[in-house]
């Protein structure tokens, strides 16, 4: 079963028709019970049933293909290479994104002229209900501490059953590092491991052929009956600047560094990798898209399985070029509404801040908001003014998620490319 094009064109026919049925029945949602009962009762349904099939795959997936890659590798020290240049190409474009972002508000200043927004109910009940009169500032002192100590697990099975992607991701290494050590007593066990892999990927591409159309078309109508273009209206500046800065980085930073990194077409990329984008933009989840994201860039971008299994899991994990842009906008744009011109050293600060928050950050729906409190916080604003943008926040949640699901893909290209031309050279020395 392969990734291909009948697919891509039902979940992008899918998106389409959701985003349509969804802001047609949007108006009436709060005073028509006959639309609430559609929501619920049909679209939910279909869209968290897809939803709940695609999670039920990403910890088998993610520990197999982890450890398969490792053991594929061969050389622990490799790995190490592997694990360091994707670690500081996450961190750049991170960094990069999330310049961008603060670039761009600044300079189409989404928040001039409405400062009556922090008096509004939605500030008032985002400090009752989300921060519960509290602070995110301890938070934030003890996040990447406390990221750097949980990478190891001290209960695998907790770690797999709360998806903590990061402690599966350390499991699995150090089981493949064993296999690979005890290479020939564990033939039978790594044979084990290639058949597991072969069931789960049936599994998964099965899921995607059967019920990907339908659970995108309920994910993405229940999106827009809920939020709708009304709400995009009245912050219409704010949903312009994060789109057109994600725009920005997935046209500039990536295809770019695809074209001159990878020396592939941006086109072709786009076009492999189009299925896990349709998924990504339905889910708004970089872990519920990551079976698909695999599946995608081995088959359809050439990645090999040892680059591909590692680099994207980690990617899901801290890799959110899509949520730090978010964040860089919304620092900008909250800091308009408040009257306060942010000052260089407080750009800066946001920049590492939200780099350094994103690592450790859990790939599922609406997170970003989480890591923007704590960005607020540390340059002196008030988080509850999150409340002003939470209603449009699952709209951009899907596109940014894409966009975060991509650069993962794109980064493992890149790192594939670079290894197939070393390997090339190496050979043409012998």
């Amino acid at each position: 079963m392969k990734v291909g094009n009948k697919l891509t064109i039902q979940i992008v026919v899918a998106l389409i028709l959701g985003i349509i049925i969804g802001s047609i029945l949007s108006p009436m949602y709060d005073s028509q019970q006959w639309v609430q009962w559609i929501d619920q009762y049909i679209f939910n349904i279909l869209g968290q049933l897809f939803l709940n099939m695609i999670f039920m795959m990403v910890v088998p997936i993610v520990f197999i293909s982890i450890v398969l890659g490792v053991v594929s590798v061969g050389d622990p020290k490799l790995l190490g290479g592997y694990g360091l240049k994707t670690l500081l190409f996450y961190l750049a474009t991170t960094a990069i994104a999330i310049t961008i972002a603060m670039v761009v508000a600044n300079i189409l200043d989404p928040g001039e002229g409405q400062s009556a927004l922090l008096g509004s109910d939605e500030v008032a009940e985002y400090r009752e209900t989300e921060l519960e009169g509290g602070s995110t500032g301890e938070a934030l002192q003890q996040g990447f501490d406390q990221t750097v100590i949980n990478l190891i697990p001290t209960n695998v099975v907790e770690a797999m059953g709360t998806q903590n992607m990061l402690q599966i991701i350390a499991f699995a290494i150090f089981i493949g590092i064993a296999m690979i050590a005890k290479k020939d007593k564990a033939a039978g066990l790594i044979r084990l491991f290639e058949e597991a892999n072969e069931v789960v990927m049936w599994i998964v591409l099965a899921i995607m052929k059967y019920f990907a159309a339908i659970g995108a078309f309920g994910l993405v109508a229940t999106a827009f009956v809920q939020a709708g273009f009304g709400a995009i209206q009245q912050l219409g500046m704010y949903f312009v600047c994060v789109l057109l800065a994600l725009f920005i980085h997935m046209i500039l930073v990536y295809g770019a560094a695809v074209k001159f990194l990878a020396k592939k077409s941006f086109i072709w990329f786009i076009k492999g990798f189009a299925p896990a984008m349709g998924v990504a933009f339905s889910t708004s989840s970089s872990s519920a898209v990551l079976p698909i994201s695999l599946k995608s860039a081995q088959e359809n971008l050439g990645v090999r399985k040892s680059i591909s299994s590692f680099v994207q899991p980690l990617g899901a994990t801290i890799n959110m070029d899509g949520t730090a842009i978010m964040q860089g906008v919304a620092t900008v744009f909250i800091a308009q509404l408040s009257g306060i011109d942010l000052t260089i050293m407080q750009m800066v600060t946001v920049v590492l801040i939200a780099t350094v928050a994103s690592i450790g950050t859990a790939g599922v729906p609406g997170v970003g908001l989480v890591m923007l409190a704590m960005v607020l916080t540390a340059i002196g604003l008030d988080p509850a003014a999150i409340g002003i943008i939470i209603g449009i926040d699952r709209l951009l949640d899907m596109t940014r998620t894409m966009v975060n699901v991509t650069g993962d893909a794109a980064i493992s290209l890149i790192i594939n490319e670079q290894e197939n031309r070393k390997e090339g050279a190496a050979r043409q020395e012998t």
